[in-house]
């Protein structure tokens, strides 16, 4: 019964990122030109930033993709480029009502983000969604995503379009539960 659930979990993975994704941008307010500048920019600079770290080690490390996350080009699931959009857009808006300067709010927005990806990493060498050719998680790895993140913070928080989405802070809080509860469980 375990791996028959197992099977399914990972069957499901790649459809339940893209109903997530429909889920959080279908409560997006305002779909202005910027908002889609921002969306499509983060969607291809965080699949090319994932292309480039799988063929060269150079940005996270040395890592390659498993089959759970579903189709690949240049070695990378299309699905990343959709993860890079949705945390960086549901943290933004997460922390886009704090009064902060832009670099202050991108920098805690990048340490919460590198949080989370600590959470994921066990689970998704577990799950086969991707795998370090290391033992352990290289610490290049958590240091480029508090850098690439803060980057695309600074970018989020830049562009001018309306950063209001009820459901924002509800994906990641679910991000969050599910790793978190994968770990315990796992």
């Amino acid at each position: 019964m375990q791996t028959t659930l197992k099977w399914l979990f990972l069957l499901f993975t790649p459809y339940n990122l893209l109903l997530s994704t429909f889920l959080l941008f279908y409560h997006h307010t305002v779909y202005s030109r910027n908002f889609w500048i921002f969306c499509i920019s983060i969607f291809l600079l965080g699949y090319g930033i994932e292309v480039v770290g799988v063929h060269t080690g150079l940005v996270f490390g040395d890592y390659s993709y498993g089959q759970s996350l579903g189709f690949k080009l240049a070695g990378v699931p299309l699905v990343m480029g959709l993860n890079w959009l949705n945390l960086i857009y549901s943290i933004g808006v997460v922390f886009n009502t704090i009064k902060l300067p832009i670099y202050l709010k991108a920098l805690i927005g990048a340490t919460t983000l590198t949080l989370l990806d600590i959470l994921i990493e066990p689970i998704a060498i577990h799950y086969d969604y991707w795998s370090w050719e290391s033992i352990s998680v290289p610490i290049q790895n958590y240091l480029a995503w508090l850098v690439i993140s803060f980057l695309f913070l600074v970018f989020f928080y830049s562009m001018k379009f309306k950063k209001d989405n009820r459901m924002a802070v509800l994906f990641f809080i679910v991000q969050v539960f599910f790793f978190a509860t994968l770990n315990i469980v796992s």
